[in-house]
């Protein structure tokens, strides 16, 4: 009986990398695939690409796998890219991690492994897949090690993804990865893990918005209508936000011992090119008590029944109580038992039962706690 031949993204990273040594213990016919998604500017400081495939086929020599190159820059820049300005231009802030998981990762990089001859695709996210016997479907679960658990970003998944995909990492936790990588002596061991946008890397986020994004100068109001400032472009900012405002020195609400709080940004006003910004974290402009999604994406297939549920509106927060009212399968509103911080239009409100990660959509809208 011939090996089942898994073919695993391999990003240059610990995690892929340990991810397919793993697999080829477990006795699969392994093939790694390196994606290159972005190269518009693959020259420059901030872009790792060239290192990152060296790091690669490095670690694939040593654990003794093939390795091939694929470049995915024309999707990416079409399904991915595209995407993410045009919600950076109508106000809202994307999370291009999600959908460059549905359609690059477990789409255009499944397509091209099928076509390689494989039966399965593997890749180093945290998270479990199984069969649920009593219904015969697949579920995306939490990893194991729930502080790495990466469920949120890989929501969108469908059947037809989640029943041919291996995550090997599911089952253990990240300190156990490092040490095997120190144990097999990969070249990529004490390699930082990426952080920020895949594209962006750590470049500075403004300036590289700036190249693609048309902007205007505007008003910072305050709740009271007070115009405390002026906003750069609404694209540059986030709700909740603190750093980078530009207007702590202004001080409009004062504490009775004279101190005063830290401005946040509470919300943007696209039609009137309008920052409202409010003193206090706990302000109530800054809390909802429900939210309003849309491009729902569920993992069965189906929305779940209307009724108490478990949800995330941003990545690494805590699961939190909340009732689901779907609204066909493309939209669902939440209602919060405790109200939420900064809920974010353009963000991912993606749902739980327990460890099974049930789908989730994009946020739209939110009504405030006061």
């Amino acid at each position: 009986m011939s090996k089942k031949k898994v073919v695993i993204g391999m990003s240059g990273g610990v995690d892929s990398s340990v991810a397919a040594w793993m697999l080829k213990e477990q006795g699969y016919e392994v093939i790694g695939l390196f994606m290159k998604n972005w190269e518009d500017d693959d020259d420059s400081e901030y872009c790792s690409t060239r290192q990152d495939w060296i790091d690669a086929a490095s670690v694939a020599d040593v654990i003794g796998v093939d390795i091939e190159a694929v470049n995915f820059s024309a999707e990416y820049k079409d399904r991915v890219f595209a995407e993410f300005l045009r919600e950076y231009q109508a106000g809202r802030t994307p999370n291009p991690d999600v959908l460059c998981n549905a359609e690059i990762k477990f789409k255009a990089f499944l397509d091209h492994a099928m076509h390689l001859g494989a039966d399965l695709i593997a890749t180093g996210h945290y998270a479990r897949v199984r069969q649920n016997m009593a219904h015969g479907r697949f579920e995306l679960l939490k990893a194991f090690d729930h502080t790495k658990d990466q469920s949120y970003f890989l929501h969108r998944l469908n059947q037809a993804q989640l029943c041919k995909t291996l995550f090997p990492l599911g089952e253990i936790p990240k300190t156990q990865v490092r040490q095997i990588a120190e144990k097999l002596q990969l070249p990529n061991a004490a390699k930082k893990d990426s952080t920020g946008i895949c594209f962006i890397g750590e470049r500075p986020f403004r300036e590289f918005l700036n190249r693609y994004l048309s902007y205007k100068p505007g008003p910072m109001k305050t709740p009271d209508g007070k115009v405390v400032g002026e906003h750069v472009g609404l694209s540059f900012y986030t709700l909740g936000q603190r750093k980078g405002i530009g207007i702590g020195g202004v001080k409009t609400y004062q504490n009775a011992d004279g101190s005063s709080d830290a401005w946040y940004v509470a919300r943007k006003d696209v039609a009137n090119n309008t920052l409202w910004v409010v003193q206090g974290h706990d302000h109530p402009w800054l809390l909802s008590s429900t939210l309003q999604a849309a491009q729902a994406s569920w993992i069965a297939g189906v929305a779940p029944a209307a009724g108490r549920i478990a949800a995330k509106t941003r990545y690494r927060q805590a699961d939190v109580a909340c009732d689901v009212a779907p609204a066909g399968d493309l939209e669902f509103a939440l209602d919060f038992v405790d109200a939420q911080w900064a809920v974010t239009p353009g963000q991912s409100a993606v749902l739980y039962d327990g460890d099974v990660c049930l789908g989730g959509g994009i946020i739209g809208s939110s009504s405030f706690a006061a």
